[in-house]
């Protein structure tokens, strides 16, 4: 069954009771700021709280929610935050462990609603936690829910494969763009430069000067340390198109040494992060199979 938006939050606001202290936390990397109000948006102590964002931090926050609580007999809490970054996700799963309810608001609400305390856009981490408090008690914010076991092992994963696919897509931008450089026909010969032959080639002779003066022979031969089927007549071809090629390039040969020092690190990282994702892969097939239905 759907619902407008409307209705959802009409359901969001009916849930936050009369009893309910709403807690508003604008989150840091250090220090965070904690505000509480009542459900209609009264603010209920004199000053902020600052706390760490350490243990002994996150028990003095559930210390001064409960000393609220009592003083002003609230049986419920209700906790939002914006899910800033990174910062928000241990103080948010420490507070759902403690049998408490944690919900997040999206941060362009907060922005939007800056001017409703004091008709000012100016910003504050105590006048932030007091909107996010404002923002949640009328019904603008998202569940939070701490993932299974199994889920959190698989963000991690996909976020870890997430990093490695953008450091390999930046590093095979950087050995094209040698290669447009040192030897722009290297693309003629061959269209996919990650392929087995080619990665050989790259290794071992990757400029045209260290191909110009050898033989069809030559490079087969060379082939061969690394491939079962080096020659035939796909071997013979390609070797004789890399050799034409090499001798007519018009790629830079200034400071080749260097070059080719540098060249050298790039298809050995590119090779090691290859192997990262190929292995992060197989992690990630294995832990699909034990989820229900994902296989």
């Amino acid at each position: 069954m759907k619902f407008k938006q409307s209705e959802v939050q009409n359901q969001r606001i009916e849930r936050i009771t009369t009893s309910h202290l709403i807690v508003g936390i604008d989150m840091a990397k250090e220090t965070h700021v904690a505000q509480a109000t009542n459900y209609r948006g009264i603010v209920l102590t004199n000053r902020h709280l600052s706390f760490s964002n350490t243990i002994e931090g996150f028990e003095k926050l559930q210390r001064w929610m409960e000393g609220i609580q009592q003083k002003h007999r609230l049986g419920h809490v209700i906790i939002g935050m914006e899910p800033t970054g990174h910062y928000w996700w241990n103080l948010a799963n420490w507070l759902t462990s403690k049998g408490l309810q944690v919900v997040v608001v999206n941060p362009a609400t907060t922005k939007r609603n800056k001017e409703n305390r004091d008709n000012c856009q100016s910003k504050s981490d105590p006048k932030d936690a007091l909107v996010i408090a404002d923002v949640v008690s009328r019904g603008y914010y998202y569940e939070h829910t701490k993932q299974t076991h199994v889920f959190q092992r698989l963000r991690t994963l996909m976020s870890d494969r997430e990093f490695w696919v953008a450091n390999s897509v930046r590093l095979q931008n950087r050995i094209i763009r040698w290669l447009d450089i040192r030897f722009p026909e290297y693309s003629s010969v061959f269209k996919d430069w990650t392929c087995k032959r080619s990665m050989d080639t790259l290794k071992e002779l990757p400029t045209p000067q260290d191909l110009a003066g050898r033989s069809t022979l030559e490079i087969i031969s060379m082939w061969k340390t690394h491939m079962q089927r080096a020659g035939g007549t796909t071997g013979a071809q390609k070797a004789a198109e890399l050799i034409a090629q090499a001798r007519r390039s018009v790629g830079d040969n200034t400071a080749l040494a260097e070059a080719k020092q540098d060249f050298v690190r790039l298809i050995a990282e590119f090779e090691r992060i290859t192997e990262l994702l190929a292995d992060i892969g197989k992690q990630l097939h294995a832990l699909l199979e034990e989820i229900p239905m994902a296989a």
